[in-house]
């Protein structure tokens, strides 16, 4: 998948997002990069990474930075899935990550099955 279609699917993801959800996101990007660096993935395993402070977590959040969300490209296509497979991974993956925005720790996500 060429890096215009990968971004076309993460597009696609963010517009199924239930308006409701959608509501709640406050001063957050959302990008997409080929791969993470050693310093974000010492493992080699992210797809994805939230950084910034969640909702939850905010107190006096004024003037701050966006927070942001990167989706990675090549260690999606590592996985070695089906073309719809991969649009599925990659829909999972954003949400994933808004998820954490919305302040949903991994334990959460793991019980609902969004590990």
């Amino acid at each position: 998948m060429n890096p215009r279609e990968f971004e076309r699917v993460v597009d696609a993801a963010i517009n199924d997002i239930p308006q409701g959800i959608l509501d709640r996101i406050d001063n957050l990007v959302i990008v997409v990069e080929d791969a993470p660096t050693s310093e974000q993935d010492p493992t080699g395993e992210l797809l994805g990474l939230y950084e910034g402070v969640s909702l939850d977590e905010r107190g006096d959040y004024w003037g701050a930075l966006p927070d942001q969300i990167t989706i990675f490209r090549l260690p999606h296509l590592t996985l070695g899935l089906s073309h719809a497979d991969l649009r599925v991974e990659i829909r999972r993956t954003v949400l994933h990550e808004i998820a954490h925005h919305l302040g949903i720790d991994d334990d959460r996500l793991h019980d609902l099955g969004w590990d």
